[in-house]
């Protein structure tokens, strides 16, 4: 006699997401699937599953809902997701005074300390409000306090007064911003680094952030984030919540560079850990941000006169110069670790991908390169050619757009060349889909594959979905376990209110409606 399933899962449109299709149109849904001991044990129509419900069987009847495979946000920073749910959140602000107000709101909940705000995206501000904030904009939320607001790629930070003189001479020169001499409150990079570190939570804080954060993640049908972690305490608290039963998502810890000695002498290796907390890769930067000015190019950024920022002309910067980048690279991946290298610039692009070719076999250690905004025709053949996984961002086609970010900084023909989704599709490069919290959003990036401006760029929602979620998963080594709706793999599953393939010019308004981790509901709305 077959043994009575856990949960079923019935009356639903399951998706599965498997096979070796090209993706185009909808493929052919299930009815129903089941699920003992957190593994789908059968997937086919209701009537099949009937005869695996027993009396402790629980059921889900989706009502006609669409089921999908649990998102895999291949990129995130959930400690920072938690920050904007806990302090001031600038994302979506409308303008300079915006921010001001949203800031000033959070000064007076809070009695002592820094005054902190994520997200402002001045690139999306209208007429003349589109510089970064500055220290003298700042000093209005408080002239006592130090109060700092940071840009949403976080390569870049704006300090009032106090903040500027609390750090005093710690800031690199190089990377503060500078008007007729005298310092704007804007800072980048390695600067922007050291705002960070001097406002990382304790403990007890982190755990808030990161358990606000994976609530959030859930909310959107992350079943599984890749973590990239720096000077955090977050890997301790996800170890920590596991061992507690308190872990909605599974986690693949990321380990930035500063900790790769750490790692390695631990004897950590990429794919460690349990059914929950992996360590993943060594995570490395090679250049900044577009937003910023400072992801490294062959050709110069456009001129800009209302902002403060380096001289016209300038072509961003080496966060890790090509040099320390090799030997970061040989290090990791002599230690039999994964390497993600993050590149953004076509310059950056090209140094991160001859570097990870001379490691022999990238394609075995499943190297990758995170954001791959600007490649060159050459440099995708040449990632196709050695296996290298793309780890890409599809909510950044929200800046595409006429008059956008990318085309105030990069003109009209670089912005075009961005991101070009469908191109890395057809030239058979490992894709994978992340967030990297800009926002943690899988449906709203799918939203801007989808609907991306240029042929170029866009992909069917069923590539878009499969590399939110298979594809995620193989940058994880996870296709095994993870990212379809198959016999033997995890019960992790998310069911929509609507149909991202009905609803394609509107995917980012589609709710999630529940989501499953190992088969057990993390989020009901």
């Amino acid at each position: 006699m077959t043994e009575a399933a856990d949960l079923v899962v019935t009356n639903a449109q399951i998706y599965t997401l498997a096979g070796e299709d090209d993706g185009d149109g909808e493929p052919e849904p299930e009815e129903a699937l089941a699920v003992r001991n957190g593994e789908i044990v059968r997937v086919g129509d209701d009537y099949e599953i009937e005869f695996l419900e027993g009396v402790e069987t629980e059921r889900i009847d989706c009502e006609g809902r669409v089921v999908l495979p649990g998102f895999i946000d291949a990129h995130t920073h959930v400690e920072n997701t938690g920050r904007y749910l806990v302090h001031a959140d600038l994302s979506g602000a409308d303008g300079s005074e915006d921010c001001i107000g949203r800031l000033a709101e959070r000064e007076a909940e809070t009695g002592s300390g820094w005054v902190q705000g994520f997200g402002y995206d001045e690139s999306e501000w209208k007429g003349d409000d589109r510089s970064y904030l500055t220290s003298e904009q700042l000093d209005r939320v408080s002239e006592d306090r130090p109060v700092v607001a940071l840009r949403v790629d976080m390569h870049a930070a704006s300090l009032n007064s106090v903040a500027l003189e609390a750090l005093g001479g710690e800031l690199p020169e190089s990377d503060v911003r500078r008007e007729d001499g005298e310092p704007t409150g804007v800072v980048v990079e390695d600067a922007a680094e050291i705002v960070r570190s001097r406002i990382s939570p304790d403990y007890e804080e982190t755990r808030e952030l990161v358990t606000a954060g994976l609530e959030h993640a859930a909310e959107k049908g992350v079943t599984a984030v890749h973590d990239m972690v720096r000077h955090s305490r977050s890997p301790q608290v996800y170890r920590d919540l596991e061992a507690e039963g308190e872990l909605p998502t599974r986690v693949r810890i990321n380990y930035w560079t500063d900790h790769a000695d750490a790692v390695i002498e631990a004897g950590l290796t990429t794919n460690a850990g349990s059914e929950r907390v992996r360590t993943g890769a060594i995570k490395t930067y090679t250049d900044g941000s577009i937003g910023a000015r400072t992801a490294k190019l062959f050709e110069p950024y456009e001129p800009d006169e209302s902002e403060a920022k380096p001289d016209p002309g300038d072509d961003g910067e080496w966060v890790i110069t090509p040099d320390e980048l090799e030997e970061i690279v040989a290090q990791a991946d002599g230690a039999g670790f994964q390497v993600t290298a993050h590149a953004i610039g076509d310059e950056a692009i090209e140094e991160a991908l001859s570097a990870l070719e001379a490691t022999g076999d990238p394609a075995s250690r499943r190297h990758r390169i995170e954001h791959l905004e600007l490649a060159t025709d050459d440099q995708l053949e040449r990632l196709a050619e050695a296996g290298i996984v793309a780890s890409m961002q599809p909510n950044f086609h929200q800046w595409a757009g006429e008059g956008g970010l990318y085309d105030q900084r990069l003109g009209r023909e670089r912005r075009d060349r961005t991101n070009r989704l469908r191109e890395v599709l057809e030239h058979g490069i490992p894709l994978a889909f992340g967030s990297d919290c800009m926002p943690l959003d899988p449906l709203l990036g799918i939203h801007h594959a989808v609907n991306a401006p240029t042929e170029a760029q866009r992909l069917s929602v069923t590539e878009a979905l499969r590399a939110y979620t298979i594809g995620a998963a193989y940058a994880g080594f996870d296709e095994d376990r993870l990212g379809t709706l198959e016999v033997g793999k995890r019960a992790d599953i998310v069911v929509l209110e609507e149909s991202p393939w009905e609803h394609s010019g509107r995917i980012d308004e589609i709710d999630v409606a529940t989501t499953l981790v190992d088969g057990e509901v993390v989020f009901e709305r």
